[in-house]
């Protein structure tokens, strides 16, 4: 799929549903150990979400490709979980292919392209972002920009969350529409009036849901929490189809399969990610 799409597809691949660190081991192999990496094909075109250790899964399958291969990288924050496969994405050190990044500055003013650069310089990393031989072009973005794409695809951004500065988006194409929101913050028992506008109506959410902030100590509490909120959200923003990930790495294949099924019970559009979904979006209208 990563490699072959028609130009009027609207085609989703999971390439990383982990949270924070990776978690490979028999326990997680059903939804797989990789951290955050989502790839859209749309319109002709390849944008990925985040760069977790999923990156290199994807960059692995495009290896094969028989021409150039271009795409946009959309960076929610450089927490580690978002940017740690970048260092290994091997596309990236082929001459010929080319990448758009994009990203916000960080909490400490850092731009996308300097996140990126710091985690390749030694002592953290032997080979530095110089070396990549292909064409790499930053793009340092605000809350509120709206990126136009070639075809008329439009990824519209918003913060989430001002303590680490992550962003969310939602691309658009031909009346179709796919949020992509994690890392979000939420205002005491209420949804971030941000994600409720981000998230409205859209025909596919995918919501960092089953994970949560570190001032929850028992992984089981926390999480129900968050299920319950994700529950919540699928009502309050009637988005079609909704998809959960960035699993907490504590949460073993057995667990999510029951909480999966709980609540799915409860609100039949929810289901969790796993490492190789693949969903399409109903078919585009090219009239629309």
């Amino acid at each position: 799929m990563a490699n072959v799409f028609m130009s009027q597809e609207f085609i989703v691949q999971f390439w990383g549903v982990r949270g924070n660190v990776p978690t490979p081991g028999s326990d997680t192999m059903r939804y797989g150990g990789n951290t955050a990496c989502v790839e859209v094909l749309v319109a002709g075109q390849r944008i990925i979400f985040d760069g977790g250790t999923g990156l290199r899964a994807l960059g692995k399958s495009l290896l094969d490709a028989d021409k150039p291969i271009q795409a946009s990288i959309f960076f929610t924050h450089t927490h580690w979980d978002r940017i740690q496969g970048f260092p290994f994405f091997r596309p990236a050190f082929t001459a010929n292919n080319c990448f758009d990044i994009y990203g916000s500055a960080a909490a400490n003013g850092a731009s996308i392209k300097q996140c990126l650069m710091s985690q390749m310089l030694r002592p953290h990393f032997f080979t530095p972002l110089q070396k990549m031989s292909s064409t790499l072009t930053f793009h340092n973005i605000l809350a509120g920009d709206v990126v136009s794409l070639d075809e008329g695809v439009t990824v519209e951004t918003i913060t989430l969350n001002p303590q680490t500065s992550a962003l969310g988006f939602r691309i658009t194409y031909s009346g179709k529409s796919l949020v992509y929101a994690t890392d979000t913050s939420n205002i005491d028992s209420e949804h971030n009036p941000n994600l409720l506008y981000l998230a409205k109506n859209a025909d596919l959410l995918i919501y960092g849901g089953t994970y949560s902030e570190v001032a929850f100590q028992d992984s089981t509490e926390r999480g129900r929490f968050f299920w319950e909120k994700s529950i919540d959200l699928a009502e309050k923003s009637q988005a079609k189809e909704m998809i959960l990930f960035h699993h907490d790495p504590e949460h073993d294949d057995d667990y999510l399969d029951q909480v999966g099924t709980e609540i799915h019970n409860r609100c039949s559009r929810i289901h969790l990610a796993h490492e190789g979904m693949i969903l399409q979006l109903a078919s585009v209208d090219r009239d629309a």
